[in-house]
């Protein structure tokens, strides 16, 4: 890949950095505070071309590369998390996997208004008792004529209280493990679809819409059946590729707004009669935060140039959602310890990065799971290499 940015990637990168600054970083913490998401941000996103940003126009989108998405992604969470964890769902988890999944008529029906922002959409996989454990899942599908009859409970669904069609995985045989899982998608008016907001606080991503969805003798026609019976698998872990690249870009994000507000703060503040960035020992944390964050920035890159190159590439996203999400912690961390006490309230903006911060870790499979994921691939890699 080349490390210099085109005049297009830097076009979209401005873009997106000034939407974030101007508009995301103003509210950020208000919206923190109320636990409330701004949606009037999404038509703004539309707008912007950022709500199908990799999909083709002819389904409405704007057909960027990933080198621009994901630093689209980067620099909305240098603003707010909870910004860019909505826009990771609608178009990581939703939205481009109708797109590589779809038949024709199913992306002709839904692409268009999950792009304007008609529809905002959500991706329904996690449960009480099937988190990293996906084969687990307890809602079921059953068939009947046309139609599916599917039973559950979801939790954790991000958008899921104000989504307009939602990515449903269900098993129409549990003794299958995950081979009897099925993808549908479902438009949430569709009777016995309940939903509810997460019960207790969250620790961070205060502003996103986390839902607990209920499903009782919900009707599906088989029209909307995702691809086959028993590919909802391959589905749902196609979706966390595409998530989990989200997820890494935003962690560079939220460690370059670290970068950003540690630097501002050491030249600033003063003690023993000269400011704080003076000290050697404050200069060692900014740059250990400066070299990892480039560092996992150019992981993302990687990854996003492969997939625009349609390389396989599920251990490099892993290497880049492990490394930067680390990364990104242990800057956050710093900063709150570079601030002092005014790292210990909601005053600066570096609290809330340490809060941000765990869910990174943990959406689209926890950093246990993503060194297993690197962990195999390398032992498969080696055991080809020997044949």
């Amino acid at each position: 890949m080349d490390f210099q940015l085109s005049e297009e990637q830097i076009r979209i990168q401005k873009l997106a950095r000034e939407f974030a600054q101007k508009e995301v970083a103003p509210i950020a913490r208000e919206a923190d505070e109320k636990r409330e998401f701004p949606w009037h941000l999404v038509p703004r996103m539309a707008e912007l071309g950022f709500l199908a940003g990799p999909i083709p126009a002819k389904y409405g989108g704007k057909g960027l590369d990933y080198i621009s998405f994901v630093n689209v992604y980067e620099e909305i969470s240098r603003a707010c998390s909870s910004v860019r964890g909505f826009l990771a769902v609608h178009v990581g988890l939703h939205s481009l996997c109708i797109y590589d999944w779809a038949n024709e008529e199913q992306k002709m029906e839904f692409l268009p208004k999950l792009a304007s922002g008609e529809y905002i959409g959500c991706y329904a996989l996690t449960e009480p008792n099937a988190g990293s454990d996906v084969a687990s899942m307890e809602t079921t599908a059953t068939r009947d004529g046309d139609y599916y009859v599917i039973n559950g409970v979801k939790q954790w669904i991000t958008n899921g209280n104000r989504a307009d069609v939602a990515l449903v995985f269900a098993s129409i045989d549990r003794s299958l493990k995950h081979k009897g899982i099925c993808a549908f998608i479902v438009h949430t008016d569709t009777p016995g679809f309940h939903r509810q907001r997460m019960e207790g606080m969250e620790l961070g991503h205060r502003a996103s819409d986390h839902a607990l969805i209920r499903f009782d003798n919900m009707r599906v026609h088989r029209r909307y059946l995702l691809s086959n019976e028993g590919d909802g698998f391959k589905v749902a872990m196609g979706a966390l590729d595409h998530g989990r690249l989200g997820v890494a870009a935003g962690a560079v994000g939220v460690a370059q707004a670290c970068i950003d507000a540690c630097i501002d703060f050491a030249r600033k503040r003063k003690q023993f009669g000269q400011r704080i960035g003076d000290f050697q020992l404050i200069q060692e944390i900014i740059s250990d935060m400066v070299v990892e964050t480039d560092a996992a920035r150019l992981l993302v890159w990687r990854a996003a140039d492969q997939k625009m190159r349609g390389i396989k590439n599920t251990k490099e996203t892993s290497i880049a959602k492990y490394f930067a999400t680390e990364a990104a912690a242990r800057a956050a961390s710093n900063a709150v310890s570079l601030h002092g006490s005014y790292g210990y309230s909601n005053r600066f903006p570096v609290e809330r990065y340490y809060r941000d911060i765990k869910g990174y870790q943990i959406y689209e499979g926890t950093n246990q799971i993503q060194r297993i994921i690197i962990a195999r691939a390398a032992l498969r890699e080696a055991d080809m290499a020997e044949k």
